[in-house]
C-alpha cells in the first residue's frame, strides 16, 4: 500500500500559495494524513481498492486547496475544510471507492473520518477529520 505524504497534500501549492499557510493548516494536514495513512492500510485489507491519480501522481484527486483554488474549483464549498487542512479527495474513478466506504462506516468511526454521499462524488472519495454540521458520517456537501 502507497501511502501519503505531506507532499502528495500540498500539491505544490505550499510553494504557490505560502502567504495562504498557516502553522494551523499545516498541523490539520499533518494529522489529517497520519490518519489516511493509519485508515488505508485497514480498508485495503476489508476490501478497498486505492488507485494512483493519473492526474497527480498518488492517491488524491484534490488536497490542500487555498482560498483562490478552493474559488476557481467547480462545486467546491466555501468553507470546505480542504482549505484548512483538514480534507483530502482520494482519487476513485467510477464510485467504487466512496460506495466501499459508505459501507463500511464503523471503519471511518474507528479512524475519525467522515465522507461526503457517493453520490456527490463521482471520481473520489471526500474524507475529512471533522464532522459535518450535521454530524452524520456521511452527509451531503
Amino acid at each position: 500500500m502507497k501511502q501519503l505524504t505531506l507532499a502528495d497534500y500540498w500539491m505544490h501549492r505550499d510553494v504557490e500559495y505560502p502567504l495562504a499557510m498557516t502553522p494551523d493548516i499545516e498541523h490539520n494536514a499533518e494529522i489529517l494524513v497520519d490518519v489516511l495513512n493509519g485508515f488505508m492500510p485497514e480498508a485495503e485489507m476489508a476490501g478497498a481498492v486505492f488507485t494512483i491519480n493519473p492526474a497527480t501522481g498518488s492517491l488524491l484527486s484534490s488536497g490542500w486547496r487555498p482560498p483562490a483554488v478552493n474559488a476557481a474549483t467547480p462545486h467546491a464549498a466555501p468553507n470546505s475544510k480542504h482549505m484548512t487542512g483538514q480534507a483530502a479527495d482520494l482519487y476513485g474513478p467510477g464510485n467504487v471507492l466512496a460506495l466501499w466506504a459508505q459501507q463500511h462506516q464503523d471503519l471511518l468511526k474507528k479512524h475519525g473520518l467522515w465522507m461526503e454521499a457517493p453520490s456527490a462524488t463521482p471520481t473520489w472519495l471526500h474524507l475529512q477529520t471533522v464532522p459535518p454540521r450535521s454530524g452524520n458520517r456521511v452527509f451531503f456537501p
